[in-house]
């Protein structure tokens, strides 16, 4: 049967893989949980979770489906170490937090190549504008990692893969109709034409949202948010051992704002609102030499961001507008040395450049570049023991060189119910064009550094029927960049430390029941001596967090589930002077087959109506309900 699915494909900026013959087959190879899953994000080529020592979540297509989570963000806040902070409803900026760590030392991949804004001051990825529909499984790589990642990849790593291209027709369509009039439709189709795969998606999403001035402070307005996009996927077959990746995605969103209006500034309503413009590049050439046993890609990526911010109150003409470029020129090899070693090798050129203009300050504009090199080796003695080792060295030409290292080791006393693992990664954030040359930069700023140790257990009970995991770690940061008020310009003011545990189960008491959940103690505080803040929490960092999913599918294909999250209180403020109240989000799901090709669904997500900030004043959805259907041909 060929498949028709009413999908959110055009949400997900397909910009690469790392190679048809390096990433998607090993990212395919088992969709099954537990430790015979196939991952890449943690060597970027293919391992089995259970030879890598490295603390990893997978969120697999089955996962995906039964969940009907739109936004990225709201799936990956359920996972161990995850919390996030959202300024507003749909469409406003969204940011993630890993094991405690900035928004922006987040290195977010989709099928394995970095992405962010150059434009932005932090220099982070917004989360806002990524849904989920066109994804076949995420990869949350937790703790440092910038020897395969760079710069950024100090509170982790997040890899979103995409569906390929099909080899046959494949047409599909899926519509959705609820709360705050908010609706989408969007479509997808995929075929092969002689050695050419392709697919090509488009789609248009609509809210009217609610107030990102949060109401209970006399918030009024809803603040829409307006989404269309497009992207197209190319695989070209040249031989058994050479291809061509083609990609290219588009899109352009509008979002109402709330901001400081004067005289007063304070926040509140306002008619202010952004529009943004993202068009993403990607070709690449896939080789494979020697029976196999290397292959090499050669690529080149391109994005570009264009945001420019209004407000109806001042006139037409613009009171902010950015525009960011990002080009990288990357080489990677893969070489299996023998049956038990592997290694993945490469290089990277990156330019990188922004334009920003205000009313206030003009006309601003810098670019920078940076080469890398790095090299990773894992290898497997034994059946029952695998271990790895990296070393990379960036080349920067704003802030200098920084030369980071990892290792990890996973162990096996029994054959597999059992498994110890541990990692040691090192992780460097290099100073954002808007934090060295704008007219709050500082030139002699140096890169943020990290360092971070985990070390845990995994065991499986009752032939994998239970599956229990804890892990402890510790992280800490130096020459974290801040501004400085006393200066009036961006310094290495902060030293960070994160530490704590994750505890995991996942549980199938009887056929057609899935039930997992998970629990993070995270305590990250402010270490520089000195400071007014030090031994406060960071903000926006809550210690505590829980979540728990059960699914249900009755043989004849027809399923409910449930999904509770937990998070503690936390602070606004570095002061700790402002307290963000603790939440218990939960939301309800269900789908009804009506023939093998026509799928009803719904949900209902913050059942009880929840009222919480993840940002100080900043308005959340309450209860909404959602209708649907997918269609298959």
């Amino acid at each position: 049967m060929r498949t028709f699915i009413f999908s959110n494909t055009f949400l997900i900026p397909s910009i690469a893989l790392i190679g048809a013959q390096l990433l998607p087959s090993a990212a395919r190879a088992d969709e099954s949980s537990g430790e015979d899953t196939i991952i890449v994000t943690a060597t970027r080529s293919g391992q089995s979770l259970s030879d890598s020592g490295r603390s990893i979540a997978v969120i697999d297509i089955t996962q995906l489906q039964q969940r009907q989570v739109v936004g990225v963000a709201e799936l990956l806040r359920t996972t161990p170490g995850v919390t996030l902070a959202r300024n507003g409803g749909p469409g406003s900026f969204t940011g993630i937090f890993i094991r405690g760590a900035q928004s922006e030392q987040t290195a977010t991949l989709i099928d394995g190549v970095k992405i962010n804004d150059p434009s932005s001051p932090g220099g982070g990825f917004n989360f806002s504008d990524l849904l989920t529909d066109t994804i076949e499984r995420i990869e949350v790589l937790r703790g440092p990692q910038s020897v395969l990642w760079g710069s950024q990849a100090i509170g982790g790593v997040v890899n979103l893969v995409t569906r390929d291209p099909s080899d046959q027709l494949t047409l599909q369509a899926r519509g959705e109709y609820g709360s705050l009039d908010t609706a989408h439709l969007t479509g997808h189709v995929a075929d092969r034409i002689g050695p050419v795969a392709f697919s090509a998606d488009v789609g248009y999403l609509t809210t009217d949202g609610v107030s990102a001035f949060d109401r209970a402070f006399g918030g009024r307005e809803k603040d829409g948010y307006r989404l269309f996009g497009a992207n197209t996927k190319a695989v070209v077959t040249l031989s058994d051992a050479a291809s061509i990746d083609l990609r290219g995605f588009y899109t352009r969103s509008r979002v109402d704002l709330d901001g400081f209006a004067p005289p007063s500034f304070a926040f509140g309503d306002t008619a202010e609102y952004q529009r943004q413009e993202q068009v993403v590049g990607y070709g690449g050439l896939n080789l494979a030499m020697f029976g196999g046993r290397l292959h090499n890609r050669v690529a080149v990526n391109y994005a570009l961001v264009d945001r420019d911010s209004y407000d109806r109150s001042a006139g037409t003409a613009p009171t902010f507008q950015g525009r960011g470029r990002n080009i990288r020129y990357e080489y990677q090899g893969v070489a299996d040395l023998a049956d038990w070693a592997k290694a993945t090798f490469g290089g990277e050129h990156q330019k990188e450049s922004y334009r920003t203009y205000d009313p206030f300050s003009g006309t601003q504009r810098a670019h920078a570049h940076t080469d890398s090199l790095y090299a990773d080796l894992h290898l497997k003695p034994l059946p029952e023991l695998s271990m790895g080792g990296g070393v990379r060295y960036d080349d920067h030409s704003g802030f200098g060189h920084a030369t980071t290292t990892s290792a990890d080791i996973s162990w096996t006393p029994n054959g597999g119910p059992t498994r110890f693992k541990a990692s040691y990664g090192e992780g460097f954030k290099a100073p954002t064009l808007y934090q060295l040359y704008s007219d709050f930069g500082n030139r002699n700023l140096r890169a943020e550094r990290a360092r971070g140790f985990d070390a845990g257990v995994v065991q499986k009970l009752l032939g994998g029927r239970i599956e229990l995991g804890a892990t402890w770690f510790i992280r800490s940061v130096r020459q974290q960049i801040d501004f400085d008020l006393s200066s009036f310009t961006y310094a290495n003011l902060t030293r960070v430390r994160s530490k704590g545990f994750e505890l995991e189960a996942k549980i199938q008491p009887i056929k057609g029941l899935a039930v997992t959940a998970n629990y993070t103690l995270a305590h990250s505080i402010n270490r520089e001596p000195g400071s007014p803040d030090r031994g406060k929490d960071l903000a926006r960092r809550p210690r505590r967090t829980v979540n728990a999913s059960a699914d249900y599918r009755w043989p004849a294909g027809q399923s409910i589930g449930l999904t509770v999250s937990r998070v503690a209180h936390s602070y606004d403020d570095p002061a700790n002077t402002v307290r963000l109240s603790g939440y218990t989000l939960v939301d309800l799901r269900a789908a009804w087959p009506l023939t093998d090709r026509v799928e009803l669904f719904g949900r209902i997500e913050n059942l009880f109506a929840e009222r919480y900030e993840t940002a100080f004043r900043y308005g959340q959805l309450g209860r909404t309900a959602t209708i649907g259907a997918k269609l298959a041909y």
